[in-house]
């Protein structure tokens, strides 16, 4: 099929683009990024918006640096931007390793970690990334600027605090510390499938024990969430494997899938508690001060 009728917008600069989209969006206007989302479901008329607001033209937008203590993505930053670590420290090695579990390598090369979050999928990999590490997003219309944090952005399925004059402009992740360690473990059908569960971990070793802990777990629910019960149950403690199937035991108890079936909910509940203990295992083996961490070879 083809899409339905729509009148194509390019502005030049942000402050056009949210013009353009304040006088479209009451008639479905919507901001063209990467695509990856909209345009297939135009072409099975899902999706018909009358106004495609295309922003890929706007230089401000393709801005990725470090500022304040945060690195800022701005909203046309590409996933293949990833592919080598972005800035020297922890965060950079997090999101190389990340990017490798976004879908194939084509569709990392047009969509972008900005309209990933815009779309809310609880199987989005940079949607967990938002909320493990406390990102702040930046929204922008033309009644001026707003900043939230992820949590208080991705309401849940599909759904995100954007008003349909507001455009995703930028996000800031906040660095992470030297002496960071993180882990990332993902299960999917196939590689490139749409994630069934994911978990990050990132914490910090001092003196022996786990300081700092930061434990998210994605696409099993209808929105990531950190895993408060099991953070506090890591906080202070030495990492050890034990400890770890005791936290992926919580996650287990703690999640709630969306599953109708039953025995699909229990399934998932199970793969919540496999990811977590494998993130662990991960953030407690692996330094990431750049010298042993594993880099993306072969990725242009």
């Amino acid at each position: 099929m083809k899409p339905a009728p729509f009148v194509h917008h390019v502005p030049r600069s942000l402050d056009e683009a949210v013009e353009m989209l304040a006088r479209v969006a009451e008639d479905d206007g919507r901001i063209l990024a990467g695509g990856q989302t909209l345009v297939p479901t135009m072409a099975l008329r899902l999706a018909r918006p009358s106004h495609l607001v295309d922003i890929n033209t706007i230089p401000e937008l393709t801005r990725i640096e470090v500022a304040d203590g945060a690195l800022v993505v701005g909203a046309c930053v590409r996933h293949a931007a990833f592919h080598r670590p972005v800035e020297p420290g922890p965060l950079g090695a997090l999101l190389a390793t990340v990017v490798r579990h976004i879908a194939h390598l084509p569709i990392r090369t047009r969509g972008t970690m900005c309209g990933s979050l815009a779309n809310a999928d609880p199987a989005s990999e940079w949607c967990l990334v938002a909320e493990t590490l406390g990102a702040m997003l930046e929204l922008r219309s033309v009644r001026g600027t707003r900043t939230i944090a992820a949590d208080a952005f991705n309401l849940g399925y599909l759904e995100t605090a954007l008003a349909p004059d507001e455009m995703l402009a930028f996000v800031r992740l906040p660095l992470l510390p030297a002496t960071t360690r993180f882990g990332f473990e993902e299960v999917s059908r196939r590689a490139g499938d749409y994630a069934q569960a994911m978990a990050l971990a990132v914490c910090e070793i001092e003196g022996g024990v786990m300081r700092a802990v930061r434990l998210g777990l994605g696409a099993v629910e209808g929105k990531p969430r950190r895993l408060a019960e099991a953070e506090a149950l890591l906080e202070g403690a030495r990492p050890e494997p034990d400890l770890f199937r005791r936290a992926g035991a919580v996650a287990s108890g703690l999640a709630e899938p969306v599953e109708a079936d039953e025995e699909v909910a229990v399934y998932k509940r199970h793969l919540a508690g496999v990811v977590v203990e494998r993130a662990l295992l991960r953030a407690a083996s692996i330094a990431t001060d750049g010298s042993s961490h594993e880099i993306i070879r072969g990725v242009p």
